[in-house]
C-alpha cells in the first residue's frame, strides 16, 4: 500500500526542512517551508511508477512550487523507476522523483526543478534529411513488424526495378539515382551481383523484394527517380 511509502518520504522531506502533513485536498502529502508565502509541495505515491501517478503530478502543478513523486523500488532494480526515460519525463516537467527502498531509505532520482533538454542538431538533421528524400509518405506510422520504408531502400528498389530487365551499368542508374553506384556496391540487402566491372544485375533477394513491396511505395513521387522502374532497360552493346 502507498502508506508504507508515506513516513519514509516525510522523514526525508522534514530533514530538507519542511513540514509534512499527509492527505490533505486529495494530495497524498502536503509539505510547507518558510514563511509567508510559504514554500509549497505537494507529494504523490505510488508502489510503481505509473502514467496515473505522472497524471496526479499535472494536475498539482498549479497549486505547488514543487511536485514530488515518490514510489517504491524494485527488489531487482528492474522497476520503471530506474529507466532513463522516466527520469528524463521528470526532469522535463520539473518534477521530483523518490525511490523509498523496502527498509524505508529514501534515494533522490531527480531533484525538481525546471528543465529544457538539450538540442540535438545532428539528430535534428537525421530526420530533416529524412522526411526530404523520402518520395511520398511510403510509411505509416506506429507500424511495429514490418520493415520500414525509408529513402534509402526507396532508392534500392527503384535500382531493383530498373535492373529486373537486366544488367545496367552505374551510370545508366546514376542520372535517376544519384548515389546508386554506392547503393549497389554496398548491396546492404543482398539485392545486387556484380557481374563485372560497372555492371549490376538482380538477385533473387531483389526480385523477392520487388514482388513484396508494391511499386507505390517507391515509385509515387514525379520526377526520374520516380519513372526509371518503369522505364525499359537500355540494351547492353
Amino acid at each position: 500500500m502507498e502508506t508504507t511509502l508515506y513516513l519514509p518520504v516525510k522523514r526525508f522531506l522534514e530533514r530538507l526542512g519542511f513540514e509534512v502533513k499527509g492527505e490533505i485536498d486529495g494530495c497524498d502529502l502536503v509539505a510547507l517551508r518558510g514563511g509567508d508565502p510559504p514554500v509549497v509541495v505537494i507529494g504523490e505515491l505510488k508502489l510503481s511508477f505509473t502514467l496515473e501517478l505522472v497524471l496526479q503530478g499535472v494536475d498539482r502543478t498549479a497549486a505547488s512550487d514543487e511536485v514530488w513523486l515518490a514510489v517504491r523500488v524494485s527488489s531487482r532494480g528492474r522497476g520503471r523507476e530506474a529507466d532513463p526515460r522516466v527520469r528524463k519525463l521528470c526532469r522535463f516537467l520539473g518534477f521530483g522523483l523518490l525511490g523509498v527502498f523496502p527498509r524505508g531509505h529514501v534515494e533522490l532520482l531527480v531533484e525538481p526543478r525546471a528543465w529544457r533538454p538539450r538540442h540535438d542538431p545532428r539528430r535534428r538533421s537525421r530526420l530533416v534529411e529524412e522526411h526530404r528524400r523520402r518520395q511520398g509518405d511510403p510509411a505509416a506510422g506506429g507500424s511495429t513488424r514490418a520493415p520500414i520504408m525509408t529513402a534509402y531502400r526507396q532508392r534500392a528498389l527503384i535500382c531493383a526495378a530498373a535492373l529486373e530487365a537486366g544488367p545496367l551499368s552505374t551510370s545508366e542508374l546514376k542520372g535517376a539515382v544519384p548515389d546508386a553506384p554506392t547503393i549497389l556496391l554496398r548491396n546492404v540487402y543482398g539485392w545486387f551481383l556484380r557481374v563485372e566491372r560497372g555492371f549490376y544485375a538482380l538477385t533473387k533477394q531483389g526480385k523477392a523484394a520487388l514482388a513484396r513491396w508494391p511499386k507505390s511505395a517507391y515509385a509515387g513521387a514525379e520526377g526520374p527517380a520516380a519513372n526509371v522502374a518503369a522505364s525499359p532497360a537500355a540494351p547492353r552493346a
